[in-house]
């Protein structure tokens, strides 16, 4: 059964796939549902906790800055307006924290760079949104990859169980859908507790500088969006046309056309073919049999 409880918000994602010229400075910094004004869209909704954006600058290893603030306010706003303006496409990942506890830890300990998003491996970039309720009995899981883990957000341990997955299935669809499974297989094996083994998997992840994923994947009631109550919380949403996509937690304009919803469940695929973004979506599947009937379709070009 999906928890009942509500959860109080937590992170907002930014992802952008475009051509090496397209800015993501209007969609951090201007706009009126900017990632910068969503870090202080109401009281309750203040992302206080840190902030980063990561893209590639002319090669497969992204450049990445972080804060550990709140990215609309002194003194973190300079540094996050000057890497907004710096960041182009291809692809661009955006990352506002409120801070998930599952460790019950002094809030002072959550607040550090290694705790901040995006994290990055290699050409990899990586943003979620929610939480994993055990991250310490997850870490055995993560196999070679658990002395990388820096920090003491169970974001990160996320990061490295995907990370773990890819290695050994090379599909990001595949991998997603292990890391769920292994997560489920936590939760049994501490017993089952009413928690359940997430609140929210909502990813970003790019292998490199042709290609955006986007998984959105939660349990439970947790309210509404920021500038739109009657949407869920958890549920993302894009736009798209042959120049570039756009993917988040939030519409990033007011605009009432052009966001589709990427609902519970769903997930994104965008990539870069012929100098087109083509873009596909589809169910998850529920288990590794599902992945080759996931009945997406071909990527299809999106009109001009």
């Amino acid at each position: 059964m999906p928890d009942a409880t509500v959860a109080l918000p937590m992170c907002r994602l930014f992802g952008l796939l475009g051509g090496s010229t397209v800015p993501a400075e209007p969609w951090l910094l201007e706009t009126d549902r900017s990632l910068l004004r969503q870090a202080n869209s109401a009281p309750k909704n203040r992302q206080s906790d840190g902030w980063g954006i990561a893209w590639y600058k002319g090669t497969r290893t992204p450049r990445i800055e972080k804060g550990t603030g709140n990215a609309d306010e002194a003194p973190e706003r300079a540094q996050f307006e000057a890497a907004a303006r710096a960041a182009h496409g291809p692809v661009v990942v955006g990352h506002l924290r409120k801070a998930s506890n599952p460790m019950r830890l002094p809030h002072h300990r959550l607040i550090a760079p290694e705790n901040s998003q995006p994290f990055t491996f290699g050409g990899m970039i990586f943003a979620h949104n929610g939480e994993i309720s055990f991250p310490r009995a997850t870490r055995p899981q993560l196999g070679k990859y658990e002395s990388n883990v820096k920090g003491v957000n169970d974001s990160e341990v996320l990061f490295w169980l995907l990370v773990q997955n890819l290695d050994a299935v090379g599909d990001p669809l595949a991998a997603y859908v292990r890391t769920v499974g292994q997560l489920d297989s936590v939760w049994n094996t501490v017993g089952r507790p009413a928690v359940g083994p997430y609140s929210g998997l909502n990813v970003l992840f790019a292998r490199g500088p042709n290609e955006l994923w986007a998984f959105c994947k939660y349990r439970g009631e947790h309210g509404g969006r920021f500038f739109d109550p009657a949407r869920p919380y958890y549920e993302m949403t894009y736009r798209a046309d042959a120049r570039h996509a756009i993917v988040g937690s939030e519409p990033f304009d007011s605009s009432p056309t052009g966001w589709m919803p990427l609902p519970n469940g769903t997930f994104l695929h965008a990539q870069i073919e012929r100098g087109l973004v083509t873009v596909r979506t589809g169910p998850i599947p529920t288990s590794s049999y599902e992945i080759a009937g996931a009945g997406v379709g071909p990527a299809r070009a999106l009109a001009k």
